[in-house]
């Protein structure tokens, strides 16, 4: 998986006073990441988009309050996965979808076999075996570029337990990938 960019060029400013263009801008930009992310944390395609849309029906709910310094996809991130969490909660909950919460993400479909590459299908694969808390530290680190404090912060974590929960996930990829 090849590092994204930082931080696409979105203006919070514009954001904070309800630009059109710019909330259009910001969804453009992380709306695809965001769902590749959930996607990859084991949602199915339908929640996930659902997920999608709610983030960004939030961000317009709180854009006015956003500080100026704020890194966006971060803020995003830490929606998404927050939503995807409470998802997960309900659904245990209900009990409709206590299978589906213990499965494994689906693997790929022949569409997606067909595009992604050998060592892409192997790394997709290791990382569907990992637990949900070190899937999570290394998509949001490695996947989409946070720095592990920033990932911290989206976790909910102080710094030194991201940095361990980082360092066991890297290495149960490594011995996933054996």
């Amino acid at each position: 998986m090849s590092a994204p960019p930082r931080d696409p060029n979105v203006d919070v400013a514009a954001l904070r006073r309800l630009d059109a263009a710019a909330i259009d801008a910001a969804y453009d930009a992380w709306a695809p990441r965001i769902f590749a992310f959930l996607r990859r944390l084991g949602a199915s395609a339908e929640v996930a988009e659902e997920l999608v849309q709610e983030t960004f029906v939030r961000l317009v709910n709180h854009a006015p309050t956003l500080r100026e310094d704020t890194r966006l996809g971060a803020w995003c991130l830490t929606v998404a996965r927050n939503l995807y969490r409470s998802h997960r909660r309900w659904a245990w909950l209900d009990g409709t979808r206590l299978l589906e919460l213990a499965a494994p993400p689906r693997p790929p479909g022949p569409a997606e076999l067909t595009a992604a590459t050998e060592l892409q299908l192997r790394y997709e694969r290791a990382l569907a075996t990992l637990p949900e808390a070190q899937r999570e530290v290394l998509l949001l680190v490695v996947g989409e570029g946070l720095e592990p404090q920033e990932a911290a912060a989206v976790l909910g974590l102080n710094a030194e337990a991201t940095r361990q929960r980082l360092a066991r996930a890297r290495r149960a990829l490594e011995e996933a990938l054996r």
